[in-house]
């Protein structure tokens, strides 16, 4: 869905990828980010929260928390990461980000508490009273001063499937309260998501019911004196999303596929973030009227229907629509050892051509290699570290 995209609004990252894979310096199965255009995508996310007034903090996990990946976004501006998991907060917190936002989408485990607290975050998003007391004696263990963000949720709230969960927004009030008896912890406002989600039918971004239900519980929490509360709105963020979510009165917004240019919108229309990943690939062996392509990262995120996805096959650096073939996926109930790649006509693609595929990743659920790769303006790209999917740099002698 995105490499058309591609073609047309960054065709030197695919040219960059086949270069650099068919000189052997980026292996099959890696996510090939343009760290100086993913600079620039946190530039421009970066200053429109800050005309519209919102705090921001990158969600790093679509790239897998890479190193390189999370530099970039701290030159383009943006200082904090918004962690979805320990292993997120880990990644990013040793990759030179703060950590601004923990705990939400998914809950600190009592046992990871006290290195939760000690890594400082600036917001803490609890579900129940039982997490509440759990971050609060974490944090005064710490000596930090944290601030609680309660998850709430109302009936007809919207939720992806083994999401649910969160306060009941009727009860928010009294919930500030007890969250402020607990003492080193003051809550500090509300949370959801998603606030914000692509309808395919209309093929445009749309407020979810949960943003009614937040709009409420601060309505609430204003009747009853709290004031500055934090709304916490994520889903589907780009630049020209963060006007709309300053109108529903988030403070808060959190890019993800933003910094890279891969939100469903971006997919329709030409938005200020540029697109910068590409999955990279290569073929491995020819079978049955098909090329087999290496997978391991072959997760697309399945935010549009089914669709033709096409990669770039070739060992010419290339964008030209010839090159472009058919790929199967293994379904999501198979493990995707291989893509397979439709083989027939001319120029039949051979062993060890390059495979570059545009699509929504989600790094963090795979076993693909990470790579930033910067200096594409200058014709002369340059590999920066090789990270395994969880923000780790790998070992490899010759790299």
């Amino acid at each position: 869905m995105f490499l058309d995209v591609l073609r047309r609004r960054n065709s030197g990252l695919i040219e960059a990828a086949i270069h650099l894979h068919q000189e052997k310096k980026l292996p099959a199965n890696s996510y090939v980010i343009d760290t100086d255009t993913v600079e620039r995508n946190a530039g421009t996310l970066r200053e429109t929260a800050d005309r519209h007034g919102l705090k921001i903090f990158a969600m790093t996990k679509q790239m897998g928390r890479n190193g390189d990946f999370c530099a970039a976004v701290r030159r383009g501006g943006i200082t904090e990461s918004v962690a979805v998991d320990m292993e997120c907060a880990r990644a990013t917190h040793r990759a030179g980000l703060t950590l601004g936002h923990l705990g939400h989408l998914v809950q600190v485990p009592r046992a990871e508490a006290a290195a939760a607290a000690r890594m400082k975050p600036r917001y803490w998003t609890v579900f129940n009273d039982e997490k509440a007391g759990e971050a609060v004696e974490a944090l005064r263990a710490a000596d930090h001063d944290g601030q609680l963000l309660a998850r709430i949720q109302a009936e007809g709230d919207t939720f992806y499937r083994g999401h649910e969960g969160g306060f009941p927004a009727a009860d928010i009030v009294a919930v500030a309260e007890r969250i402020e008896r607990l003492g080193k912890g003051r809550f500090a406002g509300i949370t959801t998501f998603p606030a914000q989600l692509f309808d395919p039918a209309t093929r445009s971004i749309r407020p979810t019911h949960n943003t009614e239900t937040l709009r409420r519980a601060a309505d609430a929490l204003a009747a009853a004196g709290r004031k500055d509360i934090e709304i916490n709105a994520p889903g589907t963020t780009s630049s020209v999303m963060i006007p709309a979510l300053a109108d529903v009165g988030a403070t808060q917004c959190e890019p993800g596929h933003g910094l890279t240019g891969t939100t469903p919108l971006h997919a329709l229309e030409d938005l200020p973030e540029a697109p910068a990943v590409v999955y990279l690939s290569e073929v491995s062996h020819l079978h049955g009227g098909r090329a087999y392509c290496f997978g391991g990262g072959l997760y697309i995120d399945p935010v549009f229907p089914d669709y033709d996805v096409k990669a770039v096959v070739s060992r010419e650096p290339t964008t030209a629509q010839t090159a472009q073939r058919s790929v199967e996926i293994p379904p999501p109930a198979a493990i995707d050892y291989y893509g397979m790649i439709d083989a027939s006509g001319p120029a039949a693609p051979r062993v060890g051509d390059s495979v570059v595929f545009g699509f929504r990743a989600q790094a963090f659920v795979t076993r693909a290699y990470v790579v930033g790769i910067s200096g594409l303006a200058s014709g002369s790209p340059q590999v920066q570290t090789i990270h395994d999917a969880y923000g780790r740099p790998i070992d490899w002698p010759e790299w």
